[in-house]
């Protein structure tokens, strides 16, 4: 039986997200780490882009200040041009690792998509699917964004902060 995480935000909106360790166990394993660690309690949904997608996992939000959550390891990226099969189709509500230009760059950042993006299929790291709480999909993506600076360009306002992300 897959894993599965409830994440809930500030507002009470809740998702349940099902998680591929049978195809990404890399990605798997270090995102349970994480929520292990209670990592992404307070950590803030810092770019969104409507019907694409929504990202978390970097920044905390302390009064007027955005700052950056504590560094964690990087991670092998698990996709096709990386070397690893991994044939999740990046499809609304699939969660997939961010990161750099760099294939193993992912850490603790992740996006969830709120649309089909097959321009990412293969090279960027898919490890689980929304299976409950759509609708929280579709409020992320309706998010208000802002330019914040500081390379922040898409910043949700008001801001959107995870409350906590436990297995279930």
């Amino acid at each position: 039986m897959r894993p599965v995480v409830r994440m809930t935000l500030d507002n009470d909106m809740s998702m349940d997200i099902e998680l591929f360790d049978d195809v990404a166990p890399i990605s798997v394993n270090n995102f349970l780490k994480l929520v292990d660690e209670k990592f992404y309690e307070g950590v803030v949904f810092h770019r969104i882009i409507a019907d694409f997608m929504a990202q978390a996992g970097g920044y905390l939000v302390n009064g007027n200040s955005i700052d950056y959550a504590k560094e964690c390891e990087n991670i092998k990226g698990e996709f096709k041009s990386n070397g690893v099969e991994n044939n999740i189709k990046h499809t609304k509500g699939v969660i997939s690792m961010a990161r750099t230009n760099v294939k193993d760059s992912a850490s603790s950042q992740f996006f969830i998509c709120t649309a089909s993006a097959p321009h990412l299929d293969g090279d960027y790291a898919a490890f689980g699917k929304v299976i409950k709480g759509i609708e929280t999909v579709d409020y992320l993506n309706d998010a208000h964004t802002v330019n914040v600076g500081g390379g922040l360009t898409d910043f949700p306002y008001p801001v959107i902060r995870i409350k906590k992300v436990e297995r279930i």
